[in-house]
């Protein structure tokens, strides 16, 4: 006969076993039910409250990418329409993948490499390639948290440091750079008899651009010229360094306090930032020209490349730092509703930076088209004093002043009467200065830091900002080094004794290795990390995790775990979009990424300091070389691991082989008991010591002991068991 499905159970009912899967559940080592509560085992952290979780993974989600990766984006690729695209990708994949993260780390309770060892012995490398991702990840963001220092140090002085070029004094042959406005104003009197003159590199860029190539990087015109080390980068690495160290040292326990601060004050910047740019003079038409949507942008295959990249590292998929982090929860949390909340929060954060930064970019860029407006003005003033232009062909011929000539005003003039002014007058266009778009350390250390320098209290607004990176960071980074720690303490012993001597010794090689990036060819080697290194082995990574549960593990069976673990199944949805839809659009993004990567030579953009220019180089062969065996090593675990575990059960290391594939615990069928369905779990054996595995782990038959069962017609046997 068939059994019926039982209604779920109340908490003091015990844990619902779904239908066609045995009673008898796997035993969970790592925590212990009693009376409906779930108790963390007592060796490992836990989150204070879910308060402190949630910070945690926003912090971690909600990074720099959000602030100067999706405006760009979403301006470079048909707005609205991109941001249409970006959410559909996010809801069919992002969310997703997020979940399925969430669960594998809440059950299992293990960091990555743990996990997957679980799930899929024959694929355990994917937790250690996420675990060398991460340390390349940790190497190079760092050193965007030392720029954020740099620049915070700067911010606390008036004028800025980058508001005016330094002067270049000439004095009896010799020459001395007297500083910047502030330190020109205190030289005096004695600079009046001196022949001064802007430096020639600030004069023929801007000031913020000469700050940020010279002043802080120093850079090389190359990144064949390495140069000797920053010491400004370097000491500034050091203190960031220090900072994660003391964060992470006591685990989750001491980055949590600090979480409060940094997830959540970035938000109160970005408000007062959103605030203060709707009161600037061309923030409407910076944020109009960002959501104008361009839905031609939809049929190229490029933009979809870029809102899967987008959404993929938006949400943190692959580093293992989900996984860590949900593995502290109790295996009662909701984690499809975390899912879901932290995907929002991190998509409305994009778009609220995006209105942030748009609405100063577009004040940035009115500010620009007005000044040349004034500079064709004057030019324009003086060819009508010399008789060179007619009065009336002017654009304040109707009687205003010509100081108070609109852009809109000249622009239509223009049009009129421009081509007949010759090469000297020329278009002042507000769109051209926004289709100068900018990202990643060109928006953050050059665009925003010059729009600042017109904002009333320029210093003010300067401290908030890289404050404001300097968190986003943090909180990152923090994630990124829980990715690390975590699995190494899970899974070796020594380690795990040793824990603060890990953190210690882990930002000490960070640091040590990092100083590649404090030379003055540093930068390049920064961008090479971040367009190269961690993308392609990550995305590996998120292939086989999506291989490994819908397919090896089974999607079934995966949905029947969260269902015993959270006492309610989620939608059969899943199970299709991990088969299908996010298994291919992973592999889809791999596939282009690849062609991308051998079609087109990888190039960089340097600093020319003769030019004062930017100008795209490729990389050199030694470059690729070094880039080829990043990849290589972040990957290499997962064909080693593979051919190992095949070995080992080959050689019969492993004990007998489970038949056909299946673990014991599919050998069980549902069948009645007179106990109370708290009681239709499996108990261990007496004398049994507590394995370090969790829910997705296989066991065997000596781990289980049956309940007892009332008599069964024999008949009744045979039909629904088939013994």
């Amino acid at each position: 006969m068939k059994m019926e499905k039982t209604p779920l159970p109340t908490d003091e009912e015990g844990v619902h076993t779904p239908d066609g899967q045995s009673d008898t559940i796997p035993l969970e080592p790592r925590a212990e039910q009693a009376e409906g509560h779930v108790v963390p085992e007592p060796g490992r952290p836990a989150w204070d409250s879910k308060l402190q979780y949630v910070l945690a993974q926003v912090g971690f989600s909600v990074g720099l990418g959000n602030v100067w990766r999706f405006p760009y984006l979403c301006h470079q690729n048909g707005g609205g329409a991109f941001l249409l695209l970006y959410v559909l990708l996010l809801m069919l994949v992002g969310v997703p993948l997020f979940f399925l993260e969430l669960a594998a780390g809440q059950s299992v309770r293990q960091g990555s490499i743990g996990v997957w060892k679980h799930v899929a012995p024959q694929l355990a490398g994917i937790g250690y390639s996420s675990c060398m991702v991460c340390f390349y990840v940790a190497l190079y963001y760092n050193v965007i948290i030392a720029w954020s220092l740099f620049y915070l140090s700067k911010s606390f002085q008036s004028p800025l440091p980058w508001e005016q070029c330094p002067i270049y004094s000439n004095f009896t042959g010799q020459s001395l750079c007297v500083g910047y406005s502030a330190a020109s104003s205190h030289a005096g009197d004695s600079l009046r008899k001196l022949s001064s003159h802007p430096v020639q590199e600030c004069s023929r860029t801007s000031p913020t651009t000469y700050f940020w190539f010279r002043e802080a990087l120093d850079i090389t015109d190359s990144i064949e010229q390495t140069g000797q080390f920053n010491p400004k980068m370097t000491g500034c690495l050091m203190a960031a360094w220090v900072i994660v160290c003391l964060a992470m040292i006591k685990g989750i326990k001491s980055s949590a306090k600090v979480m409060y601060f940094s997830s959540v004050f970035p938000y109160i910047v970005l408000l007062c930032f959103l605030l203060r740019g709707l009161l600037l003079d061309g923030a409407s038409e910076g944020i109009s020209y960002m959501f104008y949507p361009k839905l031609q942008i939809w049929g190229e295959v490029q933009v979809w490349r870029q809102a899967a990249t987008q959404v993929f590292f938006a949400l943190g998929l692959g580093f293992g730092s989900v996984i860590a982090y949900s593995s502290y929860n109790p295996p009662n949390n909701n984690c499809h509703r975390d899912a879901l909340m932290v995907s929002l929060i991190n998509l409305l954060t994009s778009v609220l930076a995006s209105l942030v930064v748009f609405a100063v970019l577009g004040f940035r860029a009115k500010s620009m088209a007005m000044a040349c407006v004034l500079r064709n003005v004057g030019l324009l003033t003086e060819m009508s004093a010399m008789g060179s232009v007619q009065h009336l062909l002017l654009p304040w011929a109707n009687g205003s002043d010509p100081g108070s000539v609109s852009l809109w005003e000249y622009r239509e003039w223009f049009q009129q009467y421009g081509a007949q002014m010759g090469s000297g007058i020329t278009d002042c266009s507000l769109e051209e200065e926004m289709n100068q778009g900018v990202e990643g350390t060109g928006l953050a250390f050059i665009a925003f830091t010059e729009a600042m320098v017109l904002f009333p209290a320029s210093p003010f607004w300067s401290m908030l900002f890289f404050l404001m990176l300097l968190n986003l960071g943090l909180s990152t980074m923090f994630g990124t080094m829980q990715g690390i720690l975590t699995p190494l303490s899970d899974n070796f012993h020594l380690l795990r004794r040793h824990k603060t001597l890990l953190t210690v010794a882990s930002c000490i090689l960070g640091f040590l290795i990092g100083l590649l990036f404090t030379q003055r060819s540093g930068n390049y080697f920064v961008t090479m990390f971040d367009d190269y290194s961690a993308t392609l082995p990550l995305i590996i990574v998120v292939v086989f995790e999506t291989l490994a549960v819908s397919w090896i593990y089974g999607a079934d069976r995966f949905l029947d775990d969260i269902e015993v673990m959270l006492q309610w199944r989620p939608p059969v949805v899943y199970k299709y979009l991990w088969q299908f839809v996010c298994l291919l659009a992973m592999v889809g993004l791999l596939g282009a990424s690849l062609l991308r990567m051998f079609f087109k030579w990888p190039t960089y953009t340097a600093w020319n300091q003769s030019m004062a220019s930017e100008r795209v180089l490729p990389y050199p062969g030694w470059a690729l070389a070094l880039l080829s065996l990043l990849i290589l090593l972040a990957c290499l675990p997962l064909p080693v691991l593979y051919i190992h575990t095949l070995l080992r059960r080959r050689l019969g290391s492993r004990g007998a082989p489970l038949e056909a594939g299946l673990s014991h615990r599919d050998t069980y069928m549902k069948c009645e008991t007179d106990e109370p369905a708290a009681a239709q779990q499996l108990i261990p054996l007496e004398g049994e010591q507590e394995s370090d595995r969790g829910s997705f782990l296989s066991l065997g038959a000596e781990h289980y002991r049956l309940l007892p069962q009332k008599d069964l017609v024999e008949e009744d046997i045979e039909e629904d068991t088939g013994v």
